[in-house]
């Protein structure tokens, strides 16, 4: 098992956990992360509990550092783009540098095990959860760059974990909060859904995360979701498809489990249907039940002992592999240690420009506005969403909006506009009576298509007579909610840099380079996202 705790130290509960019940792996969010420095003392003060009480191979402490819109490190790391922006770039080569850079800062921050890459095919506009987690619609291009970033997390020393099996892409529910489903007949799942995991058993991913998923097709139980059927687990993909790496569970909190069979009972079936390692990230009393129940379960003999060992024989090879006490224990001795000076180090940054530069995507601009003409003593009205989360699986602290600071830095007389998310119609006409004297309009958008709100506040400002320009700062699936917008582009995150460059191009200060990786229903033919694609692994 897995587990999670709260604070940037180790608490007494996951001291106990490791030490007492020689639980051998952690999970760290963005709540146990501060500054580099920091998360060295953290990871090395966990590895310093585990051996002091005799275990015989280290921690595996993992991290969902996808990067994007889902990140867990912090201040003075690298912020490198996510799925969907390097998707838009068409080059898996800078999909495998970007994964080596990440799994270089993880490995120097004493993190040994990525949840990522992302396998999930996202080929449903209305999914709230995956959207620009996903590299695109196109299977075989997502199974590219997702053994792209497999060797390259490889490279860096750290563990990988392909994820969500069978796959997660066409849902329009989070499971973070409720089960979705997803009928599709095994023809097509068998085109579409498995070909990125089929690709990355092959090219040898370590482990391989079960989404919490329904699928008919596969597990004719209605309430029974992937993580918890051994068709899915042990029939389909240990056995069909022949992995034999670690698979594991995503957070067994999540409402998909946790409401109905609960997380404790739901961690013990997930094991009788194969899962090797189980997640629960928060709640110390379900860790312990979830213990006590394994054990119980095993001594009763309701589950072969045998399928314990097989378990262990897998997370203990996974171990050997990337993890040493002779790698760690010299921390032991360091007072203080610092991280590599290549965490947030300038041979990253300009990867992490040049990534973004190939990315941002001029997806409209049918009235020929770009770039903007506006003098110098002109004012750009830029509005902006107050910060929210758009999916449970992002991280509070990291939410940052510098749309406005992105336009200033290129055009002095700035008048920004801040709304609520989702706007109120109050907040609009708010809006609309501050354009005065603005000789255009910056707007930024965060999945618009899923916020009537968003789209309503967009269709009005077109309708101001203003020059208007609109960058989506998470899907570029916005564009299907305003049709009627001229002018747009798509950022696929609002990190410093992709915006910076989408306002350099509004300015004509660049051109942009990036492709959509996925069709805007009534936008864009299908089939545009597959062409020109640079070369790679």
């Amino acid at each position: 098992m897995m587990f999670g705790f709260h604070g940037t130290e180790p608490t007494p509960e996951i001291t106990t956990l490791i030490r007492d019940h020689h639980v051998g792996g952690v999970i760290l969010f963005a709540r146990n992360i501060a500054e580099p420095k920091d998360v060295l003392r953290l990871t090395v003060a966990l590895q310093k509990i585990a051996y002091e009480a005799g275990h015989e191979h280290p921690l595996l402490i993992s991290i969902d550092q996808e990067n994007g819109i889902v990140r867990r490190l912090g201040a003075g790391t690298t912020l490198l783009p996510g799925n969907m922006a390097l998707g838009a770039t068409g080059d898996t080569r800078l999909v495998q540098a970007t994964a080596k850079a990440t799994g270089r800062e993880l490995k120097a921050l004493g993190i040994n095990f990525n949840l990522a890459p992302v396998l999930d095919v996202n080929n449903n506009p209305h999914n709230p959860v995956i959207g620009v987690r996903s590299y695109g619609e196109d299977p075989q291009f997502v199974a590219e760059c997702g053994t792209a970033a497999i060797h390259g997390f490889q490279e860096a020393g750290v563990a990988t974990c392909g994820k969500h099996f069978p796959g997660h892409g066409d849902t329009s529910k989070d499971s973070h909060l409720t089960l979705p489903m997803i009928p599709h007949r095994r023809e097509r799942l068998e085109q579409v859904e498995l070909v990125p995991f089929v690709k990355a058993i092959a090219e040898g991913v370590d482990s391989m995360m079960i989404a919490h998923v329904c699928f008919p097709e596969i597990e004719p139980d209605p309430a029974l979701p992937a993580t918890l059927s051994r068709r899915v687990v042990t029939d389909l993909l240990r056995g069909e498809l022949g992995f034999d790496g670690v698979i594991t569970t995503d957070c067994m909190e999540m409402k998909a489990i946790a409401d109905s069979p609960g997380t404790v009972e739901g961690t013990y079936r997930a094991f009788q249907a194969g899962i090797d390692l189980s997640f629960i990230s928060h709640t110390y009393e379900w860790q312990l039940g979830a213990i006590e129940r394994m054990a119980a379960g095993i001594e009763a003999g309701d589950t072969p002992l045998q399928r314990l060992h097989d378990a262990v024989r897998r997370i203990l090879k996974l171990k050997e592999k990337y993890l040493s006490w002779e790698q760690i224990t010299p921390w032991f001795e360091q007072q203080d240690p610092e991280p590599d000076t290549l965490v947030g180090g300038p041979e990253h940054e300009r990867l992490a420009r040049e990534a973004m530069e190939a990315a941002v995507t001029l997806t409209k601009n049918e009235a020929g506005l770009l770039p903007l003409t506006v003098g110098a003593e002109e004012t750009i009205a830029v509005v902006c969403l107050k910060n929210t989360l758009t999916s449970l699986v992002e991280d509070e602290r990291y939410l940052i909006n510098p749309l406005q600071r992105a336009v200033e830095a290129s055009h002095g007389n700035t008048r920004c506009l801040e709304v609520n998310n989702p706007p109120t119609a109050a907040d609009i006409v708010q809006v609309l009576e501050s354009l005065d004297g603005c000789a255009a309009v910056i707007v930024g958008t965060m999945n618009a298509q899923l916020a009537p709100g968003q789209a309503e506040l967009v269709s009005r400002l077109n309708r101001a007579g203003i020059p208007l320009v609109v960058i989506s700062m998470r899907t570029p699936y916005d564009l299907a909610v305003f049709p009627e917008v001229a002018t747009h582009i798509a950022a696929y995150e609002f990190t410093p840099a992709a915006l910076e460059i989408a306002v350099e191009a509004i300015l004509g200060k660049r051109e942009l380079r990036g492709r959509l990786p996925v069709t805007i229903p009534d936008i864009a033919p299908r089939g545009h996202q597959a062409q020109n694609r640079g070369e790679g692994r």
